[in-house]
């Protein structure tokens, strides 16, 4: 889906969580895809743990490739909520000099659907 960047903090919020509930009890993970001009980065999370208190962060950027790191369910609560909530509205916001093909995007899929290294 694309970025919902004309909603009010409270439904990010809510979005955040329920995508959240989905990764602790369900085999998805969540991804965060955000596109500038000559730049684009994909962050996933899966659930490391069977109560949902861990996720493993997997990093792309195609400038630097993939870094992996284990961070705390409030971690990325507050890491998505951000995401979400600075993404550009438009396409003309996202650079100064020219507009980027596709917006940014956030979508929970079955974990054997993400990219991996």
């Amino acid at each position: 889906m694309t970025v919902p960047t004309d909603r009010d903090h409270a439904s990010v919020v809510a979005l955040v969580e329920c995508a959240l509930v989905e990764l602790t009890h369900e085999t998805v993970g969540a991804v965060f895809i955000s596109r500038q001009v000559g730049r684009s980065t994909r962050t996933q999370y899966v659930a490391a743990d069977d109560v949902g208190e861990q996720f493993q962060k997997r990093h792309f950027d195609n400038r630097l490739g993939w870094h992996e790191t284990t961070i705390s369910r409030r971690t990325v609560r507050d890491e998505l909520i951000t995401q979400i909530t600075r993404s550009p509205s438009t396409p003309a916001e996202q650079s100064g000099e020219r507009a980027a093909r596709e917006p940014d995007t956030f979508v929970v899929k079955p974990v054997r659907e993400l990219r991996t290294p």
